[in-house]
C-alpha cells in the first residue's frame, strides 16, 4: 500500500510539472484537466527499463527542471511584455529585473527572495529525481512480460506525443491525438524560435549596414534651424484613449493642454505608432525610432550599436545640430549614448536634482524639463531626446504639478516624494495598480503639455510619444500602439500635412498606425531638401 501511494504521489508531482502553464491566461483550474502525453512515456518507460534507467531518471529530472524554468521565464515575460521568452535576446532581463525589484523591496528583500527561489528549485530537482527513480526501481521488481507491456505502451504514447508536436508546429491537418504533449511541444517551439531569431538577426544586421540617408545633403533644412525635442512618456499607450479606466481623465488632460497650446499660438497633430515592445524595455523603442529599424529585442539593439547605421541624432549632427539626451533614469555609466549619436548626455547625476526620489523614479518629470531648459547646450540648434519617467512603475507616489518658477533644485517635491502608499501596498491590488498608473500617466502628459505652452521666443518642434503600452494586465486595451503628437508653431507643423494625422491631441481611432521604425525616414523626408549627395 505504501508503495502504491508513493507511486501515485510521484506521478502526480510529474503531472503537475508537465501541465505547468507558461502564460498568465492559462493559470486556471481548467489547466488541471490537461492530459500530458509525456507522463506515460516517462513513467512506463522507466518501469520497462527498471534499475538500468537510473541515469535516465537523472536526465529526465534535469530536463523537467529546465522546462520549469523556461515556463517561469515565459510566464514572467508574457505578463510584462505580452510575448514569450527568447533566450537569444532576453537574458539581460534578469539583471534588469533584479535592479527594478531591489528598487521596490530593497537589496535585502531581493537577496532573500533569490535565495528562497534557489532553495525551491534545488528541492524541486531532488523531488523530481526521487519520483522518477522510484518508478525505475519499481520496474525492476516486475516480471519481464509486465515490463515489456509497459515499454510497448510507452512507445505508443511516444508516437502520440510526436504526432501532437508535429501537428502544433507544422499545422498538419491530419488526425489530432487525444491529450497534449504540452511541455515537449513548448521545448520544440523554443528551439524552432531560437533558430528563427538567429535568421532574423542576420537579416537585421544586413539592414543595419545599409542606410539610405547616409551621405545625403539638405538634412532637416526645412526646419530652418529650429530646435527639435523628442519626449518619450513612459508607458503611454493607446489604452489611455480606449480603456474606460483611463480615458475620461486623459481626455480632460488633453482638452486642457490643447487649450493652453492654442493660447500659446501652437498647433498639434496626432497619430499612432506601433511600438516594438510592450510593458518595458523602453530603450528598444527609442532605438527603433532613432534608427529606422525594427529593434524588437536586445540582440538587435546590440547589433545596431555595433553597426555603421546612422540614427536620427547622428544625421542631425551631420546637419549642424547639437544632439542631446536627457536621461533621468540613467544612474550608471551609459557607453551606448555616443553610439546612438548623442554628443551631450544629461543623466540623473547631471541634472542637479536635490530632492528625494519617488521610489524607482529618480526625479519628477517637471524637474527634468526645467533642468533641460537650464542645462542644455547653447549655440547651434538642438536635436534632443528626453525620457519622462514619472509614469514608470511602481507608480507611487504620484507626483503633482508645482508652479514652474518654484521648482528650484527640486527640494520643493520632497513632501510629495514621501506621501502616499508604499509600492507593496499599491501592488497588493490590481485595481490600485491601475488607478495609480492612470494618475501617474496623466501627470506626465499634463507636465509636458504645460511645458510646451510656456512662453518662448522661438518654440521648438516638440514630438511627444509613448515608448510602449503598460503591461497587459494594466493597459488591457490598445495592443502595441502608442500615441504620438507633433506640437509647434503653424509653420513647423505644416511640414507634416502630408501625413494625414488628426488635428489636435486626439488621434482618430481609425487612423492607420505606423511601425515606430518608420518614423525616422518619414520625418527626414518631411524636413529635408533634395540636394546633390554630400552637398
Amino acid at each position: 500500500m505504501r508503495l502504491a501511494l508513493a507511486l501515485i504521489a510521484s506521478a502526480l508531482l510529474i503531472d503537475l510539472v508537465l501541465i505547468q502553464p507558461n502564460h498568465p491566461n492559462a493559470l486556471s483550474w481548467r489547466a488541471l484537466r490537461l492530459v500530458p502525453l509525456e507522463l506515460p512515456v516517462l513513467l512506463l518507460g522507466l518501469l520497462a527499463l527498471g534499475r538500468r534507467a537510473t541515469w535516465l531518471a537523472r536526465l529526465a529530472a534535469l530536463a523537467l527542471l529546465l522546462m520549469v524554468l523556461v515556463k517561469l521565464a515565459d510566464f514572467g515575460v508574457y505578463t510584462a511584455f505580452a510575448r514569450g521568452f527568447d533566450p537569444l535576446a532576453d537574458m539581460h532581463l534578469l539583471p534588469a529585473g533584479l535592479n527594478l525589484l531591489s528598487g521596490s523591496i530593497g537589496l535585502v528583500g531581493t537577496v532573500v527572495l533569490g535565495l528562497l527561489l534557489m532553495l525551491a528549485l534545488a528541492a524541486m530537482a531532488w523531488l523530481l529525481y526521487r519520483a522518477l527513480r522510484l518508478w525505475a526501481r519499481t520496474g525492476s521488481r516486475l516480471p519481464a512480460s509486465a515490463r515489456l507491456l509497459a515499454g510497448a505502451i510507452a512507445l505508443v504514447f511516444a508516437g502520440l506525443s510526436a504526432s501532437e508536436i508535429r501537428t502544433a508546429l507544422n499545422g498538419w491537418q491530419g488526425w489530432n491525438p487525444p491529450g497534449a504533449a504540452f511541455t515537449s511541444r513548448l521545448a520544440a517551439e523554443h528551439l524552432r524560435d531560437f533558430s528563427r531569431s538567429r535568421a532574423a538577426l542576420a537579416e537585421f544586421r544586413v539592414a543595419a549596414e545599409t542606410d539610405p540617408w547616409a551621405g545625403r545633403g539638405g538634412l532637416l533644412a526645412q526646419l530652418g534651424g529650429r530646435d527639435v525635442v523628442i519626449a518619450f512618456i513612459e508607458s503611454y499607450g493607446r489604452a489611455a484613449y480606449e480603456n474606460p479606466l483611463y480615458a475620461p481623465r486623459h481626455a480632460k488632460t488633453l482638452a486642457e493642454g490643447e487649450a493652453a497650446l492654442r493660447q500659446a499660438g501652437l498647433e498639434a497633430r496626432s497619430g499612432w505608432l506601433t511600438s516594438p515592445v510592450m510593458g518595458g524595455q523602453s530603450w528598444l523603442a527609442h532605438g527603433a525610432l532613432a534608427s529606422g529599424l525594427d529593434v524588437s529585442d536586445q540582440t538587435r539593439y546590440r547589433a545596431l550599436l555595433t553597426s555603421p547605421r546612422k540614427t536620427l541624432f547622428t544625421l542631425a549632427k551631420d546637419a549642424g545640430y547639437q544632439s542631446v539626451a536627457v536621461a533621468p533614469a540613467i544612474v550608471m555609466p551609459w557607453p551606448e549614448g555616443p553610439q546612438l549619436g548623442f554628443e551631450t548626455v544629461l543623466a540623473a547625476a547631471d541634472l542637479g536634482y536635490e530632492g528625494l526620489p519617488f521610489n524607482w523614479v529618480t526625479m519628477p518629470d517637471q524637474y527634468t524639463l526645467a533642468a533641460y531648459e537650464r542645462l542644455a547646450p547653447q549655440g547651434a540648434p538642438r536635436m534632443t531626446e528626453i525620457a519622462l519617467i514619472s509614469s514608470h512603475a511602481p507608480w507611487t507616489p504620484v507626483a503633482e504639478m508645482v508652479p514652474w518658477e518654484a521648482i528650484g533644485d527640486g527640494s520643493v517635491f520632497d513632501a510629495q516624494a514621501v506621501a502616499g502608499p508604499t509600492p507593496g501596498e499599491v501592488w497588493a491590488n490590481r485595481d490600485t495598480i491601475r488607478d495609480h498608473y492612470g494618475r501617474a500617466l496623466d501627470y506626465s502628459v499634463e507636465t509636458v503639455l504645460s511645458w510646451a505652452a510656456l512662453p518662448r521666443e522661438r518654440p521648438p518642434l516638440l514630438i511627444v510619444l509613448g515608448d510602449h503600452q503598460a503591461a497587459g494586465f494594466v493597459s488591457q486595451k490598445g495592443g502595441m500602439d502608442v500615441p504620438v503628437h507633433l506640437i509647434g508653431p503653424p509653420e513647423a507643423v505644416s511640414l507634416f500635412e502630408g501625413w494625414g494625422w488628426s488635428a489636435g491631441l486626439t488621434p482618430d481611432p481609425a487612423l492607420a498606425s505606423w511601425p515606430m521604425s518608420a518614423f525616422r525616414d518619414r520625418f527626414l523626408e518631411a524636413t529635408s531638401r533634395e540636394t546633390e549627395e554630400g552637398s
